[in-house]
Order: structure tokens, then C-alpha cells, then sequence
């Protein structure tokens, strides 16, 4: 049975919840699914805006069908063609072989790369429009956000901004799509963790996109994503949080990420924690970053101000699983934190100066220096993380 969802008199929900994918883009640990927002819009030319995965075009198809209900599909309108948005072309150009599909110049080369398709193209160009009756879609290109061809499409009859992945987060919309019907706190949270994973390496191009929405002093009643809620009661909030998180805006708070092999160096964290509290400082988070997939780690890290790392050494160098979060955290060059650093070593160092060399390219500045305890920390080492536990609830005070 199809239950038709509307966004407004004549856009339909047509999206589709996957339940089933265990890692997104083979990485993101997605214990609660994510969905495939797709919209359909009824008009005088009918139009698709985005697809949905490949393997789940069977569910797709019969909501478009049971919409279009005999009428022909005109446009296909393609803001972003990673194959999560993109994976029912084919098939759809079988069934609606006339349909012609909206996209930019890289769209296209995309488009070809992926489904060898090279015909049916209908290029816009940025601020270009497409009118199907009563509604007027409006193009604006947003490179990097987070690929070269992504774009927004904004109807300017019933003032909806159909964002792309741009706004949108994990979770599936389990009965409620909107963002009044959902419980919107796990939603933002899951929005976080997909911005600051997959979105957030390219902050200065979420800037620019927003910068020109802003400028072109457009009118938006509904936030109309590729993943999550759709948010009509209150876009001003999503919006603005893309704002916040792209700017590296931080919230006072430490995540205290460590590598420990036999308790040593998490015995060292949960000290550093304890003198943080008698600081005054209330959201402290201790991660273990052989427990906890770095995609957790590192939505906890953009939100909070400090950020203090433990490791023990591993092999002369630095705990693997720890390398991989400092890794990750130099290549998506994250602003605007401060850092305090210590660990274990054995018979020979490694694991806290790799962290530093690290630093060099991240950049940030260190609270104190470094306490490296040789197997387990003594009286002089915890004097030296009560100094680090102080020094960085100062300095996330000041902030």
C-alpha cells in the first residue's frame, strides 16, 4: 500500500528508509539506518528531484507510479549524484525514456563517469530557472558541498529549498519526516555526526553556499534534505547550526579520546577528568578509541572547545586506533580547538610525540606540555595532568 506523504499541495515525500546498510559510504556506522529523501513534484511538467539507492528502487518506483498515476515524468533534477541519490537513473530512464534530466556542466561528466548515460541532459547554469506551471524552481551551484557538482534547487511558488545532502543527517524517518513529528534532539545529533565526518572538511564551502543563499535574500518556509527531517516548522533552526558547525564554532566542554592497551593510560584520562570537574568544567566526555568508532569521536570533538589526548606506544610509535582519530583529525583540518596531550611508554617512546608531530600540521595550541609517563604515571606525573586538567579548563573558559 502507498502512502502518499505531502509537502505541500502538489510535492510529495517519495523518499525511501534503508534499515539494512551497515556502514555509510563503507565507513559511518549506521545503527539506526539512514533514509533517501526524494521528492516528487505534480504540476503542468511533472519533476523528480533526486533518487534513491539502487537496491531499493522497487519501493521508489511504486510510490512514483502510484503518484504520477499514468502521467509521463518530464524532469529528473539531480542536486548531487553521489550513487545514495543517484542509483535509480538508469532504471528510470528505461521506464520514462523521454525524461529529461536537470543538472549542471558537472553533473553530466558525473552522470556518463558512472551510469554510461550521455543523452537527456537539460543543463542549467547558476541562478538559472525552470519553470513547470504554477512552480518555478530556481538553481543555485554549490560546489564542495560536498562534491564538485552539488547543488540546491529552491521552489519559489511554495518556498521550499530542496538541499541536497546539505542539512541532512543518519536516521531513518520511522512514521514522522517532519521535523515536528520526530524527536528532533537524536536527529541534530545525527546531523553533527554526518556534517563533521563527511560535510565538515569542506566548512569554507558550506560558508560560501550559505553566504550566497543569504545573499540572493531568498524566502524559506521548508528545508527539504536528501537524508533526515524535513524541517517546516522551524528551518531557521537547521540553518543556523550549518552556520554554527561550518564557522568551528565549539561549545565550552572536553572529549578526552585514549588508546590503552592495559589500563594505565585510561587510569591517566579518568585522573584528567576528575581535576577537570574540580575546575568547574561540567561536559567532559571520555572516549576510548578502541570501543568507539572515530565517526562518534569525532562529532563529540566539534562540538566541544578542548580536546586532550592519551596513548599509550605502540610498537615505538603511537597506538594504531590512535593514529587513525589524529589522522583523520589533521586531514579534515577542524579550527578553533585547543589541545592538551599525554600517554604511556615502555622501553622506548613514540606514542606522544607522533600526537605532536600531528600537531605541526594541525596546528593547535597545546594547553601544556605533554606528560608521558614511562608504563604507568606516578606522583610527579599526576602533578603534571593536574597542571594540564587546569590549564585547560582555563583556556576553554576563556573561549
Amino acid at each position: 500500500m502507498n502512502v502518499s506523504i505531502k509537502i505541500s499541495d502538489s510535492i510529495y515525500y517519495v523518499g525511501v528508509n534503508d534499515r539494512d546498510t551497515q556502514l555509510f559510504e563503507g565507513l559511518w556506522p549506521l545503527e539506526r539506518g539512514v533514509s533517501y529523501n526524494s521528492y516528487l513534484i505534480l504540476d503542468e511538467k511533472t519533476a523528480l528531484i533526486d533518487t534513491v539507492k539502487e537496491w531499493k528502487v522497487t519501493e521508489f518506483f511504486d510510490k512514483i507510479r502510484h503518484l504520477l498515476n499514468g502521467k509521463p515524468l518530464d524532469y529528473l533534477i539531480i542536486n548531487h549524484m553521489e550513487p545514495d541519490h543517484s542509483g535509480a537513473i538508469p532504471e528510470l530512464l528505461q521506464k520514462f525514456p523521454n525524461l529529461k534530466i536537470v543538472g549542471n556542466r558537472t553533473t553530466f561528466q558525473f552522470i556518463e563517469n558512472l551510469y554510461k548515460v550521455k543523452d537527456n541532459f537539460h543543463e542549467i547554469k547558476d541562478g538559472e530557472s525552470l519553470n513547470l506551471g504554477k512552480h518555478n524552481l530556481k538553481f543555485y551551484l554549490t560546489p564542495m558541498v560536498h562534491w564538485p557538482e552539488t547543488m540546491v534547487t529552491y521552489d519559489e511558488t511554495d518556498k521550499i529549498l530542496f538541499s541536497g545532502d546539505a542539512f541532512g543527517g543518519f536516521g531513518t524517518l520511522d512514521g514522522g519526516i517532519f521535523d515536528d513529528e520526530v524527536k528532533i534532539d537524536f536527529f541534530e545529533d545525527e546531523i553533527r555526526r554526518y556534517f563533521s565526518n563527511i560535510v565538515g572538511k569542506f566548512s569554507p564551502m558550506v560558508q560560501r553556499a550559505l553566504n550566497k543563499l543569504n545573499e540572493a535574500n531568498i524566502d524559506i518556509k521548508i528545508i527539504a534534505s536528501t537524508h533526515g527531517p524535513i524541517w517546516r516548522k522551524n528551518p531557521e533552526r537547521i540553518y543556523s547550526l550549518y552556520d554554527k558547525w561550518s564557522k568551528y564554532e565549539t561549545e565550552e566542554g572536553v572529549v578526552i579520546a585514549y588508546g590503552s592497551m592495559y589500563g594505565n593510560t585510561e587510569e591517566m584520562a579518568d585522573y584528567v577528568a576528575r581535576k577537570l570537574a574540580e575546575e568547574g568544567i561540567k561536559k567532559i566526555k571520555i572516549m576510548n578509541v578502541s570501543k568507539t568508532h572515530i565517526s562518534y569521536i569525532i562529532n563529540e570533538i566539534w562540538r566541544y572547545k578542548g580536546l586532550i589526548l592519551g596513548s599509550s606506544t605502540y610498537n615505538q610509535g603511537l597506538f594504531p586506533y590512535m593514529e587513525s582519530l589524529v589522522q583523520w583529525l589533521s586531514h579534515t583540518n577542524i579550527k578553533n580547538h585547543v589541545l592538551g596531550i599525554f600517554g604511556t611508554y615502555g622501553w622506548s617512546g613514540g606514542g606522544v610525540s607522533t600526537i605532536v608531530k600531528y600537531n605541526e600540521q594541525m596546528k593547535w595550541p597545546l594547553v601544556a606540555e605533554p606528560v608521558e609517563a614511562r608504563l604507568s604515571a606516578k606522583e610527579e606525573d599526576f602533578k603534571k595532568l593536574s597542571e594540564l586538567a587546569k590549564a585547560m579548563a582555563k583556556e576553554i573558559k576563556l573561549a
